[in-house]
């Protein structure tokens, strides 16, 4: 089988790319794969050293959820096209909206990883407000959903969201990202520290709730610092005289691998969440894993994780303090949590979905023919 896959090197989609792609290339899948947004860096792409095979085209056009990128669009949507003429792949894994409404006649599947009216929605409670730029990005998603022959999403909620503020998949699955579980170390001897992983200045991850009141124990946030309004970080840093609370900034993979290897509690903060790559990461290091109570984490953790009261830090403050102060109660939520992720969000259970999924679109492309 031969799958034209496309992705973006902003944020998490790269990782479960890598992990899809790593996964097919093994099991005798040929791969095109074509990527938008920043151009990446040589760690970013230094995995595709391994897989020759792999027909990798790196290209800057601007992602669908930015501004000012429809032109970008058009003209990357030609080059897909055209990639498609020229290489001729038995199906097309597209990860933006986008694509979906591709004029090549060639089986498809859209994966919504998240889209910008469930942000906003998550993030303020109500709809956006309307502007020409969301009206067209809603018109964008609809046209993209209504073009595949199958839609799939991280998560049951995810794929609900695009059902309320959309339409509904004529064809949707749920297919749960997942993380190579040898990429992690779970038998480190682990400090009592807790760490967090998201965008200082991103309201939905709001990492910030670490910083409002005083941690029991020594709190690291790892993530982009950088933001528009630099008092937006110089608040949050000073905020009721936090100490506790380290800002590591942005990671290397083997770096952050390391500090999950040594913490004893990874704290999901997300008010937003389609599904969360880095709690993962930290069940599969063993880590006790405290969730933000939403929709998300209960149908994706259930009992494996520790919850505190919706965006609430004060909770939050509690919840740590309850795991730092009972290391069996500790060891126990971090063992479910681990094994709840290797049964789960195993790399190799994402892509024989995947793999599953692929055949189903072929068998009907080959039925319709």
């Amino acid at each position: 089988m031969h799958v034209l896959i496309t992705a973006d090197t902003v944020g998490g989609v790269w990782t479960y790319v890598r992990e899809l792609v790593s996964g097919l290339a093994r099991r005798g899948v040929r791969v095109t794969l074509i990527s938008f947004g920043n151009i990446p860096s040589a760690e970013q792409v230094a995995w595709l050293d391994g897989l020759p095979e792999v027909d990798y085209r790196a290209t800057a056009f601007r992602l669908e959820w930015m501004q000012d990128c429809q032109a970008d669009l058009e003209i990357s949507a030609k080059y897909v096209d055209q990639v498609v003429s020229e290489v001729k792949p038995e199906l097309l894994h597209l990860n933006q909206y986008y694509y979906g409404s591709l004029s090549c006649d060639v089986p498809r599947l859209v994966v919504a990883h998240s889209d910008v009216v469930s942000w906003w929605h998550a993030v303020h409670g109500h709809e956006p407000p309307e502007s020409k730029w969301l009206g067209w990005y809603r018109e964008m998603v609809s046209r993209g959903l209504s073009g595949a022959d199958a839609v799939s999403a991280p998560s049951q909620w995810m794929l609900g969201a695009i059902s309320r503020h959309y339409l509904k998949p004529v064809s949707g699955f749920v297919i749960n990202n997942g993380r190579s579980p040898f990429l992690f170390n779970p038998y480190v001897p682990k400090d009592d520290c807790v760490v967090s992983v998201g965008r200082l200045w991103d309201c939905g991850k709001q990492v910030s709730l670490l910083a409002e009141h005083e941690m029991p124990v020594k709190t690291y946030i790892v993530g982009s610092e950088v933001h528009p309004d630099a008092a937006y970080r110089a608040g949050l840093r000073g905020r009721n005289g936090i100490s506790r609370v380290h800002f590591k900034g942005t990671q290397s993979e083997s770096k952050l691998a390391l500090l999950l290897a040594r913490s004893s509690i990874y704290v999901a903060t997300s008010r937003y969440e389609p599904f969360g790559l880095a709690p993962v990461e930290a069940a599969l290091s063993r880590c006790a894993l405290i969730a933000n109570d939403i929709p998300t984490f209960r149908e994706l953790w259930g009992e494996a994780a520790c919850y505190f009261d919706s965006n609430d830090g004060e909770s939050l403050r509690r919840v740590v303090e309850r795991l730092s102060d009972d290391p069996q109660l500790r060891a126990q939520y971090a063992d479910r949590a681990y094994q709840h992720a290797r049964q789960r969000f195993s790399a190799e259970r994402m892509v024989n979905s995947y793999m599953n999924l692929y055949q189903q679109l072929a068998f009907r492309q080959s039925a319709a023919a």
